[in-house]
């Protein structure tokens, strides 16, 4: 448990599930972490990217962003729907702070005495569905990336008559068993045949909301003409291809690798669209600024900028504009000489300056 004054869905609760790691070294440059307890393979970049179709930028925090107590903090930053940051994931080098707090020592092979431990703690928690919520969803509701969707597909069997109703779920079960046979990402494809007894239009918003990928529908006139009626989440609800069945079937799997590409590509649209190099104080002001302070546009976004500030210049900054700096990005793309946006010291990099959640 812990106390949230402005608690948010899935991204600040009061109680919430983490997926947590911990190590113990017996150094700080202990040849299993290539020298770096802290390491960035630790950080879920690849699984954001592969899984959630969410690009990341990977990063070190600041001293004054890093996790209290910790000696290094790295993290993967997000940009979702409205162009804040999401801090999808930490690994944090704990030094020894918490070994001697907590008592984690051995026996020293050197000394024969006690050494405390050096210890690292990583992971990732629910707020990685808010995340993936507020990277993908729309104003109808969630769009799952198919590799991590609980249903794949679903089959919504249109029986207007009751004489052609059985005939109908007969067929919808069967393609529903033939899918399940053909396989995505390694394992077998995941579908649901919607037999509640409700009317069609409600059972279509309903599967649009929860995001399922791929909407099918059968009736009597598809059955007779052997054709599938599909819908794409990634499409407009209005949008419906009618399909020969066998040619659906066949390319079922190539359909779903599309849609989970189509998400990564939007997102990282989305980013590299609102993310800027920004060099002086007044368009830094201009970017995170709303035209419209009582009713605030959607704004703002990535914004890399030289820094050699202080904590407490970044705390100005914080209080003026809302922002913080979400990393000290990885990489040569990050690296160049300039001078900090704030007090004009020397620079060899660009951090990203976000208002996040």
């Amino acid at each position: 448990m812990r106390w949230e004054m402005r608690p948010r869905l899935f991204l600040r609760t009061a109680e919430f599930l983490w997926q947590e790691g911990h190590t113990a070294h017996e150094s700080a440059e202990d040849e299993r972490t290539g020298g770096n307890p802290a390491d960035a393979r630790r950080l879920p970049g690849p699984s954001s990217r592969e899984h959630l179709a969410i690009p990341v930028i990977p990063g070190e925090k600041t001293e004054r962003e890093r996790f209290p107590g910790a000696l290094q903090t790295l993290t993967v930053e997000a940009m979702v729907g409205d162009r804040k940051a999401i801090q999808a994931g930490t690994s944090h080098f704990l030094g020894q702070n918490f070994s001697k707090a907590a008592g984690i020592a051995f026996a020293s092979r050197d000394e024969g005495g006690k050494q405390f431990a050096w210890t690292t703690s990583w992971g990732v928690s629910t707020r990685m569905i808010g995340t993936l919520i507020m990277a993908h969803g729309d104003d109808d509701g969630v769009i799952m990336p198919p590799r991590v969707a609980p249903s794949q597909a679903v089959i919504i069997p249109i029986t207007p008559k009751p004489e052609t109703r059985q005939g109908v779920l007969d067929a919808c079960d069967a393609l529903a068993e033939t899918l399940r046979n053909q396989t995505f990402d390694g394992q077998p494809i995941r579908v649901e045949v919607d037999r509640r007894d409700i009317g069609g239009g409600a059972k279509t918003w309903d599967w649009i909301k929860k995001g399922v990928p791929v909407r099918i529908e059968i009736g009597p006139r598809d059955l007779e003409n052997r054709k599938v009626a599909v819908t794409n989440r990634t499409d407009s609800h209005r949008e419906k291809a009618f399909l020969a069945k066998e040619e659906f079937i066949q390319n079922f799997s190539e359909r779903l690798a599309d849609i989970q590409l189509e998400l990564l590509r939007r997102a990282t649209a989305l980013r590299d669209d609102h993310t800027r190099k920004i060099d002086n104080m007044d368009e830094l002001v201009a970017f995170f600024t709303p035209a419209d302070k009582e009713k605030p546009e959607i704004h703002g976004g990535f914004a890399l900028c030289h820094w050699a500030g202080s904590s407490e210049d970044e705390e100005k900054l914080q209080q003026d504009l809302k922002i913080t700096i979400r990393c000290i990005p990885h990489g040569d793309t990050y690296a160049e000489e300039g001078s900090c946006i704030l007090t004009g010291e020397p620079s060899q990099r660009r951090v990203v300056f976000a208002k996040s959640y």
